[in-house]
């Protein structure tokens, strides 16, 4: 067995996405093993993005400056809002690089069995960004989910008052997906939401 501070580096691995605790034992091992190259250097690395990252006041990205580089950005075109549900999802985004717009992050999605309501949610700053007279319109780019829907509508009528188009990223087959293998649900969203050639 091992001391407890390496069962505790294992237990807070093993809290990460995608790790079980077997999974965590073996990076706490590769990092013992690399105590010098690695492991020292990741540990600063990890304290000092604590102690400097903070939320945008104006999207709600995580960066180490507020408001965040991509809201500091001139070049982005301030009549589009992207409205994503968490960070990650913002991410996603700008790393697919087709989106040149600001964004907006709701922190999470409306869900009566997780007891999270419109008051949780980072609405109304949105209803707000969207009332600036160059906004014209809000794409909402929530998840494909019961939840992600539910959110996408009550955020649709909460902006209906406001001068903007609202749009819906699209849903349905992937780029490179065979109809064969999608699940009843895509291809039924996909079809609903053909347009002519």
């Amino acid at each position: 067995m091992s001391g407890n501070e390496i069962e505790q580096l294992i237990k807070l691995f093993a809290r990460l996405p995608g790790l079980g605790p077997r999974s965590a034992r073996r990076v706490t091992l590769f990092l013992i093993k690399r105590r010098e190259s690695l492991m020292l250097p990741i540990a600063n690395a990890l304290r000092l993005a604590a102690e400097a990252m903070v939320p945008c006041s104006l999207c709600g990205n995580i960066d180490t400056i507020d408001p965040c580089a991509i809201c500091n950005q001139e070049r982005r075109d301030r009549s589009q809002i992207c409205v994503v549900e968490d960070v990650a999802d913002l991410w996603a985004m700008e790393r697919a690089g087709v989106f040149s717009g600001r964004y907006h992050v709701l922190g999470g999605t409306l869900s009566a069995i997780d007891g999270r309501g419109p008051e949780e949610l980072n609405i109304a700053q949105l209803v707000e960004r969207a009332s600036e007279q160059f906004v014209e319109e809000v794409i909402l780019a929530t998840s494909a989910t019961v939840d992600g829907q539910t959110t996408a509508h009550y955020v649709s009528d909460r902006l209906t008052n406001c001068d903007v188009t609202i749009s819906r990223l699209a849903h349905g087959v992937p780029v490179g997906g065979e109809l064969d293998y999608l699940d009843d649900g895509t291809i039924s969203a996909a079809l609903n939401a053909r347009r002519t050639l």
